[in-house]
């Protein structure tokens, strides 16, 4: 829907170019066109995209705070993600808004808070220790691709409940061959605001020989699985399994009713694809961090080699969660949160028109220098005395939206990078220059982040 002149002269500033131009931009050099707009037009600006699309941006932090904190009546998170209904459903608690995000919301907390979660550290600390050991020493290899392998296990094994066998195997090989097909394509950036894809039932005809075609077969193969393991489960008694997938078939909202199969199909794709290939980037980019600083790196592992492995004792390393939070800093998982604006409201002194998004920008906030001196540094010490804001440090989103698994991909982040430091030396490819690169939604290091790894 186009804006009226009336509610178009309410935007703040932005590029004068075609909305096409500007979506090309932002989908292949993003951090260029992010950059630029904010040195032009410093912490408002607006961006237009084709098929309706029009971004506020922003980085005020006070604007932030009242975005994080508003009306969600007025203000719909769901909505604003509706790019990625075509993969995660329309049950997906990224997807809902009011009533229906309340109710799921509410459904899905208790698993990924308290002792609970705490009793995953167990598998996520198995699952790292043997893939650790099997990467190769002396020699270059991409470790984005074992930092995915190591999180979608553990997905598989935590939240899923799926041990060794031909169910795991199936699945792990499903979702590989699916993400890989999803991260690599561009398609997913022009889904309109109605969560469509664009010609699809074009696409869906013309089968492999089209992006979107061959993607909705893949996630088709994957529903298959998903939904047979969903009906199996249903039909176990007394099960004694502590898995997500259990607790969420046993949880009952406020009428005693449950997740029906269609919503905790959506659930736990959301939970497979969000929690794994995120938490999978942030690793590559740590790790490349970390042989950029070989000191932080010594530092890092005398901490971590001060006590037993414990789970429960890694969680709580001080600067391990420094390193974590700055790697976050500079390599937030997705550069921007949106919430649509359903009817006008007011944001730090700004009228925003109904149909617009407005966006807290990660990654142009986390280079305040008001907020980070020397913000381009990588200097974790700045968290061990830092008192945190919600809207100067957002990577997980903020409000009643802020991610539910962050917690757990905290733990599971901390466990491996233990796993690995404790273990073994990190060097960086020599000649290797980390670029930026797409994976979805999220931004990863190029070349799949290469790595050499030596023993002591």
């Amino acid at each position: 829907m186009l804006l009226s002149r009336e509610d178009a002269r309410l935007l703040p500033p932005g590029l004068r170019r075609p909305p096409l131009m500007q979506v090309l931009s932002w989908v292949y050099r993003p951090v260029p066109f992010l950059t630029m707009c904010a040195k032009r037009y410093g912490d408002w600006f607006t961006v237009r995209f084709p098929r309706g699309y029009t971004f506020v941006f922003t980085t005020d932090p006070e604007a932030i705070r009242q975005v994080f904190a508003g009306d969600p009546d007025k203000l719909h998170a769901g909505k604003a993600n509706s790019i990625l209904k075509p993969l995660l459903g329309d049950h997906s608690l990224l997807l809902l808004d009011g009533p229906d995000h309340f109710r799921e919301r509410r459904l899905m907390m208790p698993p990924f808070h308290g002792e609970r979660m705490h009793n995953y550290g167990k598998v996520m600390s198995q699952i790292a220790s043997a893939a650790i050991a099997r990467w190769p020493r002396g020699r270059a290899f991409p470790v984005q691709t074992e930092t995915q392998g190591m999180t979608l296990d553990i997905i598989l094994r935590t939240v899923f409940g799926v041990e060794e066998g031909a169910t795991l195997s199936e699945l792990r090989d499903a979702m590989n061959v699916m993400l890989r097909a999803g991260t690599n394509s561009r398609v997913i950036n022009f889904v309109g605001r109605d969560g469509k894809i664009p010609f699809e039932s074009l696409q869906l005809a013309l089968g492999n020989l089209s992006p979107w075609g061959r993607i909705a077969k893949l996630i088709a193969n994957v529903d298959r699985i998903l939904l047979a393991e969903i009906a199996k489960r249903r039909g176990e008694k007394d099960s004694k399994r502590t898995d997500v997938l259990t607790l969420l078939l046993a949880a009952k909202d406020d009428k005693g009713e449950g997740l029906t199969d269609k919503e905790l199909r959506d659930e736990m794709m959301t939970l497979l694809v969000a929690g794994h290939e995120t938490t999978a980037t942030t690793l590559s980019w740590l790790f490349w961090r970390l042989t950029q600083h070989p000191e932080i790196q010594d530092k890092l592992r005398a901490e971590i080699n001060a006590g037993p492995m414990d789970p429960t004792r890694i969680l709580q390393l001080p600067y391990l969660d420094a390193v974590i939070k700055e790697t976050l800093r500079l390599n937030p998982i997705i550069p921007f949160v949106a919430r649509w604006v359903v009817e006008p409201v007011t944001i730090a002194g700004h009228t925003i028109p109904k149909n617009v998004m407005i966006a807290p920008c990660i990654f142009l906030s986390h280079r305040r220098a008001d907020h980070w001196p020397e913000p381009e540094r990588f200097h974790p010490e700045r968290f061990l005395d830092k008192r945190l804001s919600g809207n100067e440090f957002f990577p997980f989103g903020g409000g009643s939206r802020r991610c539910i698994g962050m917690a757990f991909a905290l733990f599971e982040i901390k466990i491996i990078v233990a796993e690995a430091v404790s273990r073994l030396k990190l060097l960086p490819k020599p000649g290797y220059k980390a670029g930026l690169v797409r994976r979805g939604i999220s931004f990863a290091p190029s070349q799949g982040m290469p790595l050499v790894a030596e023993p002591f």
